[in-house]
């Protein structure tokens, strides 16, 4: 076992090793499919973006797509549009069932739209939201919002059947799952609209960029009246919509990403399976478990270090990697219920999350990142942990 690097041996990576790149697909497929539109002159919302749809909605096999400037836009509009349906005395500020553990604009989509955030817990192997803990929490609610975290689908069923036992709609946050399947088919076609995001760290990328997926027309309809200020063509809004509009340049980027998905899709299988395999037997170390039936994009590589197993703590290694000149992240620390912005709420305490949250790390993990830059990374690991007293001593110094 080599010397670590905050203990004084040569970093493996000196010239430092990202946590994560955007897979940008080539200049010129993307100047190709955008100059014929540009020369139009219509530019936003227009040719690329219905053809974005199109080949989206075609993949995923459901019957609607709608494009929209940003996930977080799409989680927005989807709210407001679920929630239009709630009784009078709930709309004022509706309950909305969710998960602490996911990133910051699932929680902000609620908000935004009026509503009261009410935090479930998660299960700590597969970091999902726990249908038990959320079944306790339904009542008064009038929405459930599920995420499928680091790219590693929900407990899709279990969660619809809640939902559908409520009477409330249910929305996904499907911003790192683009490619995901679950129960025999891939994730898009669950609950009443999922929500993907196109920004640079994730698997079809556009710059920035969402995608609304449902099977219901009228929701469709409503949606892509909502990301046109709510005009449905007669300049007389019925709603409040939003500026969400996709442009053509952002079209023409996903379109062109598009094409590389499975090339992209199999390329991160193959560095998270070798994760898997190097990391399998290092004590305190256990990779996200995925449902049964279900695969995962693996948007992030994620593992959870157990101090006391493991021998230094999350932080601890995290410095240490870093010392490697290994990127890493921390999601999501802290979880939404431990946020400043929800502290109105009266979260209270998230056993379960908050221990996952202090123990969870992500792993650089990209399409075109090295084979031998995961196996270094797994040998730091393996390291860090050798020569765990000393670390840990360093560190608190």
């Amino acid at each position: 076992m080599r010397k670590p690097a905050i203990l004084g041996g040569m970093p493996l990576f000196p010239e430092g090793l990202p946590f994560a790149r955007p897979p940008l697909p080539s200049f010129d497929k993307v100047v190709e499919r955008l100059r014929p539109v540009y020369e139009t002159g219509m530019i936003t919302n227009s040719l690329l973006v219905r053809e974005l749809e199109e080949k989206v909605s075609s993949y995923f096999g459901v019957a609607q797509t709608v494009a929209v400037s940003c996930c977080t836009s799409g989680l927005l509009l989807c709210v407001q549009a679920l929630c239009d349906g709630f009784a009078a005395a709930v709309r004022s500020q509706p309950r909305v069932v969710l998960p602490s553990f996911t990133f910051s604009a699932t929680g902000h989509a609620v908000v935004w739209n009026g509503g009261f955030p009410v935090f479930a817990e998660c299960n700590p192997e597969t970091y999902q939201l726990d249908p038990e803990d959320v079944a306790t929490r339904l009542d008064g609610a009038g929405l459930l919002i599920g995420t499928h975290v680091a790219g590693a689908p929900c407990d899709t069923e279990a969660l619809e059947g809640l939902a559908k036992q409520a009477g409330i709609p249910f929305l996904l946050d499907a911003a790192h799952a683009f490619g995901a399947c679950a129960r025999g088919r891939r994730v898009a076609s669950f609950g009443n609209a999922e929500v993907f995001s196109m920004s640079p760290t994730k698997i079809v990328i556009s710059g920035e960029g969402g995608l609304i997926t449902t099977d219901d027309e009228n929701l469709a309809t409503h949606l892509r009246a909502a990301r046109d200020y709510g005009n449905t063509g007669d300049y007389n809004p019925a709603f409040a919509g939003l500026n969400a509009r996709m442009s053509e340049l952002h079209a023409a980027v996903a379109l062109a990403s598009f094409d590389e998905l499975k090339e992209h899709l199999d390329r991160r299988v193959f560095l998270a399976e070798s994760y898997r395999d190097g990391l399998a037997e290092l004590a305190g170390v256990r990779s996200q478990r995925l449902l049964d039936d279900t695969t995962s994009t693996y948007k992030d590589y994620s593992v959870t270090i157990n101090a006391e197993e493991f021998g230094v703590s999350r932080s601890f290694v995290a410095t240490a990697l870093r010392a490697e000149g290994i990127d890493t992240r921390c999601y999501f620390s802290p979880p939404l219920h431990q946020q400043k912005c929800y502290s109105p709420y009266n979260p209270g305490k998230l056993a379960v999350t908050e221990k996952l949250s202090a123990e969870v790390l992500s792993l650089p993990i990209w399409r075109d990142m090295k084979n031998e830059d995961a196996e270094k990374v797994i040998s730091a690991l393996w390291s860090i942990h050798q020569d765990r007293e000393e670390i840990e001593a360093a560190c608190a110094v």
